[in-house]
């Protein structure tokens, strides 16, 4: 391969270009970037970058040396919106093509958004520059603060919300926060984090509708203090049981869907992600999909480790031509909530048991396992980092099933 061009300035991407050097790759290399920041760290974007307790320049992924080392071409600023399977041709938003002898889609994920008016004050937490925007609305003085969905963004978010001083609102949708991911005793344990540092959750309801705040009469849009121009500034939030919460700041927090729309037409098989084999393989010779985009086994993984271990696997098999390895990494998540770690690595089924085996949640300290007719399915702890990391090496080693 001459050229090989790296769609997504990612922790995936970034990843994917140091494994294709270090696995011998001299070619060309090209990495294009939506955004115009080289790859930098997303986890805590919504935690200490948001608080002020990082600054931009220390989520950078790699250093001058390191950027250096890769001698890649770097298009940032550049969105891709095309791509032609058969001759491997990337069309690019500057009116540019690029052309590839392989290509590595590593897009990553977008956050979901509500519909209607677009509202000053209303924001989702993807990128750094929504980080950057964020902040510097919670920085204008104490603000209501409502967080649509308790899910790990949402939750970290309101915590640092609530570390700042704000007051915060936490709407859920579900019964309690994360019911999905930890089931019903674990995820009252979250629940309990919250009311316990004064932010207000409220679950069991959705969100109908977002308001505008009324101007006062005679006011142009776009000069009212402190709004984006032409923008009406966020005024309440209209709950789903008919309810109506006052609001300065909104965070959305539901989700994310794979950046896959500029695939959209190509031939290459999209379901919820790049549609990959356990080594990153697409269907489309040259073609390999890492991160947050890709789906392998029906599933795709959404983790900042497996992004980088997908990554490395998929250089791989990219540079051989063929699937000569896979990857089957354990799944791993950690979240930062109100001073307290959770880590969760294994994969929680609905009908698992959890079974607490050191300390107790009541005290905010505990190891648990979930459990699936006598074998262990997943570990959980919240300020527990040693005990866990012995218990995700067991469970790794048993290859996700481990015996009681």
């Amino acid at each position: 391969m001459k050229t090989i061009a790296v769609i997504g300035a990612s922790l995936a991407g970034l990843h994917a270009a140091l494994a294709l050097r270090e696995h011998g790759y001299d070619g060309r290399l090209v990495i294009v970037g939506e955004e115009h920041h080289r790859p930098y760290d997303r986890p805590p974007l919504s935690k200490e970058f948001l608080t002020g307790a990082l600054t931009a320049e220390r989520l950078r992924l790699a250093d001058a040396e390191e950027i250096a080392g890769l001698d890649a071409d770097w298009l940032l600023g550049t969105r891709a919106e095309g791509l032609d399977p058969p001759t491997r041709t990337v069309t690019l938003s500057n009116g540019r093509t690029l052309a590839a002898d392989g290509v590595v889609l590593a897009t990553g994920a977008a956050p979901r958004t509500l519909p209607g008016e677009p509202l000053d004050g209303v924001h989702t937490l993807r990128t750094l520059d929504d980080a950057v925007a964020l902040r510097e609305h919670l920085g204008r003085g104490q603000v209501r603060v409502v967080v649509i969905g308790a899910g790990f963004i949402g939750a970290e978010v309101a915590s640092s919300c609530a570390t700042l001083g704000h007051n915060v609102t936490v709407v859920e949708a579900a019964e309690q926060p994360l019911l999905p991911q930890l089931g019903a005793r674990m995820a009252a344990f979250c629940a309990d984090l919250h009311t316990d540092h004064g932010v207000t959750l409220l679950t069991g309801t959705g969100v109908t509708a977002l308001h505008p705040a009324r101007r006062p009469r005679g006011t142009p849009v776009c000069a009212a203090a402190g709004t984006q121009e032409g923008r009406r500034r966020i005024g309440w939030v209209e709950l789903s049981d008919g309810r109506f919460l006052p609001a300065d700041v909104v965070v959305v927090g539901i989700g994310v869907r794979p950046a896959t729309d500029w695939l959209a037409g190509s031939g290459i098989p999209l379901d919820d992600g790049v549609v990959c084999d356990a080594g990153g393989m697409t269907a489309v010779p040259g073609v390999v999909a890492v991160g947050d985009v890709a789906r392998s086994a029906g599933r795709r993984a959404e983790h900042w480790t497996s992004a980088m271990e997908t990554a490395a696997v998929a250089a791989r098999n990219l540079l051989a031509g063929t699937t000569v390895e896979t990857y089957s990494g354990l799944p791993y998540f950690w979240s930062d909530q109100y001073g307290i770690r959770i880590q969760l690595a294994g994969r929680r089924g609905s009908g698992d048991t959890v079974r607490v085996v050191e300390g107790s949640p009541e005290d905010r300290s505990f190891l648990a396992v979930y459990e699936r007719e006598g074998t262990t399915t997943a570990v959980l702890a919240a300020n527990r980092p040693r005990p866990f990391l012995r218990a995700r090496r067991e469970l790794a080693r048993a290859g996700g099933l481990a015996a009681v």
